[in-house]
């Protein structure tokens, strides 16, 4: 169907004998796509979110300038230890938890068995195949594994190798070039069609191994022997304020793989570990940033630059020694929180917003930027209106599990400033919950931190306030409150298990 201005361009043009092909052409070109995903990443790693950051990424916080930040970003939950996998299935198909298979010959969804939940054609209905269907080109490059590989399959081009590396063959550098092998190919067959690139990286997940020029810019070694601690160096970066030795209980899955065999950390939780640590972290983190920028100048330089929706994210965020833990097994802000920044047309440059999205709008959204139709199967919402600055958030309240350990596990639910974490740990009898108000205590520091022995090691003093407030009588409303909110959530996405104190 015309729009009624090209109708009256095409009369007005045939009355006066001139052509209305190139106006036609203009109007018609439809808008780009290129997403970025990095692999386990805190948002409080970036300046943007962070101030105190040392990390040195100008291309990612120019695209912060001249785009949208969200400050409540986050990827809902995992009922696997393998936190990417339910993530990017989330990703890829728009769908939230409880409704998304599990990875190939590894059920750990228990809700996969029933076809009106977990459909099982949900590959034909996934990014790729959404956009392949509707005319745009599609490309993709990212690790292997823990991955949506019937969605993967989707894409018309696809690179996967998992390159944690320090050299430019072994690292992210690997997944820079594939993007740019793509566009300079669309250059030699001049292909206009529009395009959507999902540029995936395998950093800066562990093996943290960084290039030598940035592991010195960080002060950090790529530390492999499991009998000795890493160097200490000015250079390195601080030590989170929310850093503890040790978690002070159970959380359902300390013994998982990213807890206890991480080469460089293991079990340690010293301020020269951790340290080290987050100088890898920040190197592998900067490489990426490098590789973005050699993309993004290519782009500028096709002329496509100013008509692409650049989204910027990661599958989940990372601990690295906030709250004594290593992983991404958990809830607290630093790992349940994603970042996410979006540029591209008629995006306000500096513009912030809330957001309260999930990793799973992110295809609604693209479709609904790029005029094509949402698949059927999708339950994420477009956040579209908060890029135009028409609202701040697309929902009130927003739910995070993790049980790819004991179960029930965990579960966590935040309306505005206020944020409830239960955890439910039967054979450890732990049965604990926390109540922390974001906007006072934004680090969501817990009792332990107001030790004089963990003061001493991070040198922040916590305000009174800075705790978890669950057990204390003035609060006790806001906690049954949350408690009700979060067993509501637990039951509309089809939440198998029940804590212990619901009914």
């Amino acid at each position: 169907m015309n729009h009624p201005i090209s109708t009256c361009l095409i009369l007005l043009c045939a009355l006066f004998g001139v052509s209305a092909k190139p106006a036609l052409a203009a109007e018609a070109k439809r808008p780009n796509i290129l997403f970025i995903i990095a692999d386990d990443q805190s948002p409080f790693d970036f300046k943007f979110y962070n101030p105190q950051s040392k990390l040195n990424t100008p291309v990612i916080d120019q695209l912060a300038a001249e785009g949208m930040v969200f400050d409540a970003a986050y990827h809902m939950g995992s009922w696997s230890g393998a936190v990417c996998t339910p993530s990017r299935h989330m990703v890829m198909s728009g769908r939230s938890v409880w409704h998304i298979p599990s990875k190939a010959k590894r059920k750990t969804n228990p809700n996969e068995a029933d076809k009106s939940l977990v459909p099982p054609d949900l590959a034909n209905f996934t990014m790729a195949a959404v956009f392949n269907r509707a005319g745009y080109d599609t490309m993709r490059t990212c690790k292997t594994g823990n991955s949506y590989a019937a969605a993967n399959k989707q894409f018309t081009v696809v690179h996967e190798a998992m390159k944690r590396g320090g050299t430019a063959e072994t690292g992210s550098a690997w997944h820079g070039e594939r993007v740019l092998e793509y566009l300079n190919e669309r250059e030699k067959t001049n292909d206009t069609d529009p395009f959507l690139i999902y540029f995936g990286f395998s950093h800066p997940h562990d093996t943290r191994d960084g290039t030598h020029e940035l592991l010195a810019k960080y002060g950090a070694t790529n530390h492999a022997d499991k009998n000795t601690i890493p160097a200490g160096d000015p250079k390195q970066p601080e030590l989170p304020n929310n850093w503890l030795p040790k978690h002070p209980f159970e959380n359902s899955h300390l013994n998982v793989r990213d807890e206890v065999n991480v080469s460089g950390v293991w079990k340690n939780r010293d301020e020269q570990t951790i340290r080290n640590e987050l100088g890898r972290d920040f190197a592998c983190s900067e490489n990426i940033d490098i590789q973005i920028g050699r993309v993004l100048k290519k782009l500028e330089a096709m002329g496509e630059l100013d008509n692409t929706y650049i989204f910027y994210t990661a599958d989940h965020g990372m601990a690295i020694g906030r709250h004594g833990l290593q992983g991404k097994q958990n809830l607290y802000e630093h790992t349940w929180r994603v970042p996410l920044v979006v540029k591209g047309p008629g995006i306000q440059p500096g513009s912030r917003a809330p957001g309260n999205v999930y990793l799973m709008d992110v295809l609604a959204t693209m479709c609904d930027l790029t005029d094509v139709e949402a698949p059927e199967t999708n339950e994420g919402l477009s956040f579209k209106p908060v890029l135009e600055g028409k609202q701040a958030t697309v929902r009130d309240v927003l739910y995070g599990v993790y049980c790819g350990g004991q179960k029930p596990g965990m579960r966590s639910v935040r309306q505005g400033d206020w944020k409830l974490v239960k955890y439910d740990v039967p054979s450890a009898g732990v049965h604990e919950t926390q109540l922390f108000n974001l906007a006072e205590n934004p680090l969501e520091l817990l009792p332990e931190h107001h030790t004089q022995e963990v003061i001493a090691v991070t040198g922040y003093t916590p305000k009174a306030n800075e705790t978890n407030l669950a057990d204390k009588p003035e609060y006790s409303a806001k906690r049954k409150e949350l408690e009700t909110l979060l067993q509501k959530e637990m039951q509309r996405l089809d939440d198998p298990h029940q804590l212990w104190d619901q009914n």
